[in-house]
């Protein structure tokens, strides 16, 4: 037992390297965002403020548009953004209202009814692409919608006719620099 000092001395040496060089347990993994940038884009909407209610002009029980959106804080080195629109409370998981990729970096708002020059959609869950308002269940408590903006340091390699939620979340994985989200809710 002689040597035991020496051993806990050691042992606290090579516990404080690991935590310098971001070995802790509560670092970032390195494909996160915070570990990129530490930026964090605003996502915001002239329609419903943050946590509210979503109109029923941008529901399946109105005009289904999408709703206008705004973000700022896109990081100086992104080359790409990504929109992705989900029901977190859909019964089968996650159900996809909207997946807009190759977003113009300089963009920093969408109007209303439109998704942005240039950018390219996918399917969504109603099995059709571009926006699919929300559209819980009759009766159901309100789902929540969130709106996710994503700026990447490259162009997710997609295509309209086979890209998913799963698969923009894949290409964006190690190439995510910031992301933002606003949520709403929206009952029927």
């Amino acid at each position: 037992m002689r040597n035991r000092p020496v051993i806990v001395g050691m042992l606290a040496v090579v516990l404080g390297s690991a935590v310098a060089c971001g070995g802790g347990a509560s670092a970032p993994p390195a494909s996160s965002p915070a570990a990129s940038s530490g930026h964090r884009i605003a996502v915001t909407s002239a329609a419903f403020a943050d946590g509210g209610a979503i109109p029923r002009r941008y529901t399946c029980d109105g005009a289904d548009i999408s709703p206008p959106l705004a973000f700022s804080g896109v990081p100086a080195g992104a080359t790409s953004l990504a929109l992705l629109v989900q029901d977190s409370d859909a019964p089968q998981g996650p159900f996809t209202h909207w997946l807009v990729w190759d977003i113009a970096p300089r963009t920093t708002a969408l109007a209303e009814g439109r998704a942005p020059e240039g950018a390219e959609q996918g399917r969504n869950d109603f099995r059709r692409p571009g926006y699919g308002g929300p559209c819980p269940p009759r009766g159901d408590r309100p789902h929540h919608y969130v709106f996710t903006v994503y700026a990447a340091d490259r162009r997710p390699d997609l295509t309209p006719a086979t890209a998913t939620a799963d698969g923009l979340r894949r290409a964006l994985a190690s190439h995510t620099l910031a992301s933002g989200t606003l949520s709403g809710h929206y009952a029927r």
